[in-house]
């Protein structure tokens, strides 16, 4: 059984007419023929409320004892018994009271969904469980009794009910909500104009995240790529530097400008983890952020305009703030830099702010060499402090005091050398120990200006000076080892990260994974070797190569932690050249296998013991995608195969049936005409004929359609693309429907724009929508077609007043041989919308099912403008009528 769908009439405070809303609906289903019944309404004695429950069924309450007092609640089980279409349940947060079926009224809710009755509830702003606290600070007042968002969220329509606050505080004081005496309480304290109007934003910002949702759905399942600017969404692109501050603040600043503006911090890592980026500065930025009411996200991604990019089309940004790059002027020549390309690539549709900022042209640094532990800077300065000093200590020494003894000129010596080692680590200490040692010589140990030493304990204490600043070098630089560890296994368990959520995730691409394990470890080529046995060669199941058929290995220091103890081994191949196909594991630089027929090869350098742990996770994954892309494979097959015997299956009982319904016309027709037993009137020859006519027809509209699905599941229909005007279109393609002047109602405007599509397949495409809707439409009520032109597509909408097709079976009826709902028998073979569906495809068009309000069906077909003729900005009133 199918589930049920919830209505929410969403309300931003008391009193707006959520149940009236409810209430009215009904009455409109009711008098539509749906099967409506009220099963909990609470009028609070409000004369318009209860005018609005005459003529709706109710079902009688269940009567419970609670304290001595008897309390009416909602029947589940009667109204389970009865079984509507529909049930009204107003009041969805409130409490049960004890000894009633479940203890919320949402949950006696769900069980109705769950029975397939569909639900129209009512809900107040300030009674969702995620703003408790914060109606709480607005009102004064936390409500006790609420509703889990995620309820109302699944709802399948939530529908805002709203009212100014001054036209709501009027309704109060004419007493249409609360009794007289209350009515002066309420208007000083709930309902002051301030709370209204903050309830009433909380209410429309939230309804209006909900729309966002749809949209984004909408998007993704229409494979929607360029930016609909529905609102302002300003993306910030961090680097992890000390601008990034100003770039939030800038970005916020903007968002003001507009209502409902979005700030959205991204900051774009490296995929081996190994990034500049400072993380102390980054969770600085994240809390400056969502202070300021944004939110902060970090994105994987070795190409950082590009990754930025589509993370802003993504998230449909409208803006995006950058720093004014922080390189000097000489690096350029490198190329143009982040802002710059991201400004290029942007298009018409993205916003790019570069932002200026007090870093800006300040530099980065060089990048550290391989071995290098410290950072640049931290290096230079242990240098300065090991060589020069102590030149410096040495002429201070001898030209202010040279008499402070040697123990002290040592100490002064020895702390320069430990200075040295907590700066610049072991070389800069050692070389800081062995010249402060030749300088002691020298100028303070007897006899001076010789580098000999006379007295033993000099010696000694020369020996323990060295010993103690290689000790205090040693310790730093184990320190600086252990930091570029932590560092190394960070990034690898990032890796692992990412190979355990794209499993989640359930990636398939192997060609995207093999690129992958081939840029973080900065190879030349990367390839999935596999046999069937032992004896069995070797073959490809997917490789990937680097652009210049070199090695990239010059990058390999920041590359997934591709150790730096590899001793430079990792300069990849050198040069351009030919590239290297593995076709064996023994052939490839390094290769792993998995299991016993298949292994990962890769060349172009040979990789560190430490670096194969997280390669043979890489490799294991790779098996797990090849597997699964087979097994899609072979389930996409057997959906095929499934599929057509299900056509062959319903071929079949059309021809046996649908088929021979007007064969059998037709031959009752012929035999009864050339009976001899019965002289026929000229009346009732001509109807006789008439009927052959008919039937022939008929026969000859099913086997057309059956023609026509087979030349689209063939791939055979090869349209003709032409500009083509639709006022010249639509009025042939109605030459088949029964009465058109009476039945179809015509309403193309003389200005739309031209259409590119073939007039032939065109003409079929609405003749089988417009026969389908004039077939489902009541007596009286004739079918409207209509278009409009919106950017560079045109829409031809087809609307009936039908029963409608439910949500979950629109997609359904333009499958072949669907017949919706109780169609009898003998009115086709159910391929008319199939057809229909198929032809506009090919004319690079679409044909989707709508809703039409209130009651029926909308068929919208979209068909590309014809170029060079933009469509107008906004939808032109109709000219003629049909």
């Amino acid at each position: 059984m199918a589930r049920g769908r919830l209505r929410i009439y969403l309300g931003a405070a008391p009193g707006v007419g959520k149940t009236y809303a409810m209430l009215s609906e009904a009455h409109r289903r009711t008098e539509r023929g749906t099967d409506c019944v009220v099963a909990f309404v609470e009028h609070h004695n409000r004369p318009r409320t209860e005018v609005m429950l005459q003529g709706l069924e109710e079902i009688p309450r269940r009567e419970l004892e609670y304290r001595g007092t008897v309390f009416t609640e909602m029947d589940v089980d009667a109204v389970l018994a009865r079984h509507p279409q529909v049930a009204l349940v107003d009041e969805l947060p409130h409490t049960n009271i004890p000894g009633s079926r479940n203890t919320k009224r949402w949950q006696d809710v769900e069980e109705l969904l769950a029975a397939g009755i569909d639900v129209i509830s009512t809900v107040n702003i300030q009674h969702l469980e995620s703003l408790g606290d914060v109606v709480e600070s607005i009102t004064g007042i936390r409500q006790q009794e609420t509703v889990p968002d995620e309820v109302v969220r699944r709802a399948a329509q939530i529908e805002l009910v709203d009212m100014s606050p001054p036209a709501l505080r009027r309704r109060m004081a004419h007493g249409n909500i609360y009794r007289p005496d209350k009515v002066d309480a309420a208007l000083s304290n709930y309902f002051r104009p301030g709370n209204l109007t903050a309830l009433r934003e909380l209410a429309l910002l939230w309804v209006a995240d909900r729309v966002d949702e749809y949209l984004n759905e909408y998007r993704s399942a229409h494979h929607v790529s360029r930016i609909w600017g529905s609102r302002e969404r300003i993306v910030v692109g961090l680097t992890g530097g000390p601008e990034g501050r100003t770039l939030i603040r800038r970005a916020v600043r903007l968002a003001e400008k507009g209502a409902g503006g979005e700030v959205l911090a991204v900051h774009i890592a490296k995929s081996d983890g190994l990034a500049s980026a400072s993380p102390k500065e980054l969770a600085v930025q994240r809390a400056l952020a969502e202070d300021l009411g944004g939110t902060f996200h970090q994105v994987v991604g070795d190409d950082v305009s590009s990754a930025l990019l589509e993370f802003a089309r993504g998230v449909n940004a409208t803006q995006t703030v950058l720093g004014v790059s922080r390189r000097n002027g000489w690096r350029y020549v490198f190329g143009p830099g982040v802002g710059a390309t991201v400004a290029r690539d942007s298009g018409r549709d993205l916003d790019v702010h570069l932002v200026t900022h007090d870093e800006a042209g300040k530099g980065r640094g060089l990048p550290a060499v391989r071995g290098a532990r410290l950072g640049r800077s931290r290096t230079i300065w242990g240098w300065l402090a090991g060589i020069g000093g102590p030149v410096l200590l040495t002429l201070l020494l001898t030209h202010v005091d040279p008499q402070l003894g040697l123990a002290n000129d040592m100490l002064l010596f020895l702390t320069l050398t430990v200075a040295a080692a907590l700066l610049g680590g072991l070389p800069p200490a050692l070389a800081s120990a062995a010249f402060g040692s030749l300088l002691l010589n020298w100028y303070f140990t007897p006899p001076v200006h010789r580098l000999t030493i006379a007295d033993p304990e000099n010696i000694l204490a020369l020996i323990i000076f060295v010993a103690v600043a290689v000790s205090v070098a040693s310790v730093v630089d184990l320190a600086a080892r252990r930091t570029q560890q932590a560092a190394r296994l960070r990034a690898e368990s990032e890796i692992l990260s990412f190979l355990a959520g794209s499993v989640l995730r359930g990636e398939t691409s192997l060609d995207a994974l093999l690129e992958r394990v081939r840029e973080t470890f900065g190879m030349e080529s990367v390839a999935l070797l596999e046999r069937e046995s032992d004896v069995s060669p070797w073959t490809c199941a997917g490789s990937v190569h680097s652009e210049s058929g070199a090695g990239s290995g010059s990058s390999t220091g920041s590359r997934g932690g591709a150790g730096s103890e590899s001793g430079g081994a990792g300069s990849g191949s050198g040069g351009a050249g030919p590239r290297r196909v593995v076709g064996r594991p023994e052939d490839a630089d390094v290769d792993v296998p998995v299991g016993d027929h298949m292994a990962l090869a890769l060349s172009g350098r040979v990789l560190p013991a430490s670096d194969r742990r997280v390669l043979a996770a890489f490799a294991a994954q790779a098996a797990v995608v090849l597997d699964r892309r087979r097994l899609q494979h072979e389930a996409g097959r057997a959906k095929e195969l499934a599929e057509g015997n299900r056509i062959r299956t319903a071929l079949l009982a059309a021809v046996s049936h649908d088929l021979r319904t007007p064969l059998s016309g037709i031959k009752a027709a012929v035999s009864s005409l050339r009976s001899d037993d019965v002289e026929w009137s000229a009346e009732d020859r001509a109807e006789l004929l008439a009927a052959i006519e008919g039937g022939t027809d008929r026969l000859g509209h099913l086997v057309d359609n059956l023609l026509d699905m087979s030349r689209i599941q063939t791939g055979t229909v090869t349209p003709l693309i032409r500009e083509i005007d639709l006022d010249e279109v639509v009025p042939a393609a109605l030459g088949g429907i029964p009465a058109p002047e009476v039945n179809v109602v015509l309403e193309i405007p003389e200005t739309l724009p031209m259409v590119a599509t073939d007039k032939g397949l065109l003409e079929r495409v609405v003749a089988n929508i417009v026969e389908n809707a004039v077939h489902h439409s009541p007596a009286g009520e004739p079918v409207r077609v209509s278009a409009s032109a919106l950017a560079d597509r045109v829409h031809l909408r087809v609307v009936d007043r039908g029963p409608g097709v439910p949500d979950e079976a629109k997609n359904r009826v333009f499958a072949p041989f669907q017949r919706h709902g109780d169609a009898p028998r003998g009115n086709g073979v159910g391929l008319g919308l199939a057809v229909a569906r198929g032809f506009a495809e090919a004319m690079g068009g679409t044909l989707e099912a709508e809703d039409t309000p209130g009651g029926g069906l909308t068929m919208v077909l979209t068909l590309p403008a014809a170029p060079g003729r933009p469509a107008p900005c906004r939808d032109l009133p109709a000219t003629t009528a049909g």
